[in-house]
């Protein structure tokens, strides 16, 4: 009986193991956390950009991978640029932006 109940732990365990490394991120895919936490700092980004007057935040794409936030889009002038990156920096939890902004006069 016992090396039954034994049998049965280790089974369970290794179900356990295989569930959490589904789960797991590498360094090209993002565990189902680091997913969850991309799409907050994504959305904390956009609202950052929406609600500042200086930026149009609507030409402003956000994307974000572990921790790092790429702005692409265009803007009307390199201030707006600039400003825009100032403002995602800004955003606790980021931890690193690419500011791929592209300047197009208005």
């Amino acid at each position: 009986m016992a090396m039954r109940e034994r049998v049965l732990q280790l089974s369970a365990a290794g179900v356990l193991a295989l569930a959490l490394t589904a789960c797991g991120g590498s360094p090209t895919k993002t565990s189902t956390g680091e997913f969850i936490d991309d799409r907050v700092l994504t959305t904390k980004v956009k609202t950052s950009l929406l609600n500042d007057p200086q930026v149009k935040g609507t030409s402003v794409n956000v994307d974000t991978f572990k921790g790092t936030v790429q702005l692409s889009g265009f803007v009307r002038s390199e201030a707006e640029r600039v400003r825009a990156g100032q403002l995602a920096r800004e955003v606790n939890g980021v931890g690193e932006v690419r500011n791929n902004l592209e300047v197009r006069g208005q």
